[in-house]
């Protein structure tokens, strides 16, 4: 199986199958003398990790990473810090149970990529679907963590805001509110319903989608590239490449077909208040922060549709791998709205793109470029 790694100067490869020994992955392209510890990590991790509330999967892994490689002692300082090598992460997987799976091992999920990899491969992994269990999303994470100490400034903060056909009032956006309830929702009052509207969800065997939020402050303009690495395409591959997603957009998305050119139209003044009379302030931001494939300095804004579980309890029209017609029910552990979990992984995948332009940004005019007509 090819195409396991992601980035370009900032870039991770990911290993291991939700029913393995273990998931791991190694961290290539930090630049050294960067602090950090299993810590820094582990904080990222637990947002994601399953079994925290009746509304995501049961299964109960620690999630607990261990460093392989790629940090020392920096002795000026007592810390722990990048050497600028392969940073090779561990976690192992305690709590597999793959006979939940042995009743439906010939069948084929609606929805899920069982019969595709079968027509790829030859053979899948039935036990929670191997290298396309969402368990996999626990190393991007991983890698996230490390990514948001390569850029100076950045704040990577993500949100559900949509439940099924249920969204949130914006009106109503706390970003307090985030850690404090079980589905990363910024408005409370939505939060309390969609307890009551999941656990119907649950309770009846199915499953429901959501739309996620991404919301990168600090980043600096002039990341990106006009034509083939263009950073919202880079965002947008990203994003789409996190399990079960089936839709992106940036800033306005789809909204922007509705509007006319002088409402969609971010106009710009001077603000001598940003140290620089010649950076524009921003009138509005519905461009989402790039401009052209191109950082604009705005916050960058990023939206993804996360299809409903595959796995559910209601009986589903299937084939099995003999061609037969049959009915599934997937019993097990299993998220009700895998959306929720996903928002740590859109993070994580934004802020892992950011380091990667970051990077590449500083190779190709260094540490920064004069703002225009300023003289070079």
């Amino acid at each position: 199986m090819s195409f396991n790694t992601f980035g370009h100067l900032f870039r991770f490869t990911s290993f291991g199958e939700s029913h393995g020994a273990a998931i791991g992955c190694v961290v290539d392209g930090c630049p050294p003398r960067i602090p950090l510890d299993a810590a820094d990590i582990q904080r990222e991790l637990d947002r994601r990790r399953p079994g925290q509330s009746r509304f995501t999967t049961q299964r109960q892994e620690p999630d607990a990473v261990k460093i392989l490689s790629g940090v020392f002692t920096d002795e000026a300082t007592g810390k722990q810090v990048t050497t600028g090598t392969p940073i090779a992460l561990l976690i192992e997987n305690v709590d597999q149970r793959s006979k939940d799976y042995s009743d439906i091992k010939d069948k084929y999920r609606p929805g899920h990529a069982g019969y595709t990899y079968d027509v790829k491969y030859g053979l899948h992994d039935y036990r929670g679907g191997g290298r396309a269990s969402a368990r996999e999303t626990a190393m991007r994470v991983a890698a996230g963590a490390i990514a948001r100490k390569v850029v100076p400034g950045i704040v990577v903060r993500g949100a559900l805001v949509q439940m099924g056909p249920h969204r949130i009032d914006r009106a109503r956006w706390d970003w307090k509110e985030v850690g404090n309830n079980p589905f990363f929702c910024p408005d409370p009052v939505q939060a309390k319903f969609f307890e009551r509207y999941l656990d119907e969800v649950r309770k009846a065997g199915s499953s429901v989608g959501a739309v996620i939020e991404i919301v990168a402050d600090g980043v600096p303009a002039g990341l990106g590239a006009p034509v083939y690495a263009k950073l919202d395409a880079e965002i947008a591959a990203a994003m789409m490449g996190i399990n079960a997603v089936k839709g992106v957009e940036i800033g306005d998305g789809f909204a922007a077909a509705e509007l006319r050119g002088e409402d969609n139209a971010d106009e710009m003044r001077k603000d001598a208040n940003l140290g620089n009379e010649r950076k524009p302030r921003f009138l509005s931001n519905h461009a989402g922060g790039i401009l052209g494939g191109i950082s604009s300095g705005q916050p960058i804004v990023t939206r993804f549709a996360v299809k409903p579980t595959s796995s559910i309890l209601t009986p589903r029209k299937t084939v099995d791998r003999c061609g037969n017609e049959t009915e599934i029910m997937t019993k097990g552990r299993h998220d009700p709205c895998v959306g929720i979990r996903a928002v740590p992984v859109g993070e994580a995948m934004v802020a892992c793109v950011l380091a990667d332009h970051y990077l590449m940004h500083r190779g190709q005019v260094g540490e920064g470029t004069p703002w225009p007509f300023e003289k070079r």
